[in-house]
């Protein structure tokens, strides 16, 4: 892979990194401190959504990065298992996140199913 690919990578992987935990230092503890909507009796639902989807940015972006590697080898397949894996991981993070009650996290899960059952033919 050539340098300019790299870098790429790199900054995708610094990006993500930095908008995590800046993220979460500086806006989302600021957010929740203010009063948010209450959803399902309290806004716990709320502050939960919003922390899984700033950080499923990150785990999208570090997904493409991933992406980025493996086209470079040419190998097509592994690209579509690392998109797989990315809406996996984006899966469980918004389970985790939500506690199960966001149902982002079925969406990402079949997403997952689908990608790798339409790439590995038996």
């Amino acid at each position: 892979m050539n340098l300019w690919l790299w870098s790429a990578v790199a900054l995708i992987v610094l990006l993500g990194l930095v908008h995590s935990v800046l993220g979460e230092r500086y806006i989302l503890t600021r957010l929740f401190r203010r009063d948010l909507p209450k959803l399902f009796g309290s806004d716990d639902f709320t502050k939960r959504t919003l922390r899984f989807a700033w950080h499923l940015t990150t785990v999208v972006w570090w997904g493409v990065a991933v992406v980025l590697i493996v086209l470079a080898t040419d190998d097509v397949q592994a690209a579509f298992d690392v998109l797989a894996a990315t809406a996996l991981v984006s899966a469980i993070v918004a389970l985790v996140g939500s506690r199960g009650r966001h149902l982002a996290w079925v969406v990402f899960l079949v997403i997952a199913a689908a990608l790798w059952l339409g790439t590995h033919r038996t």
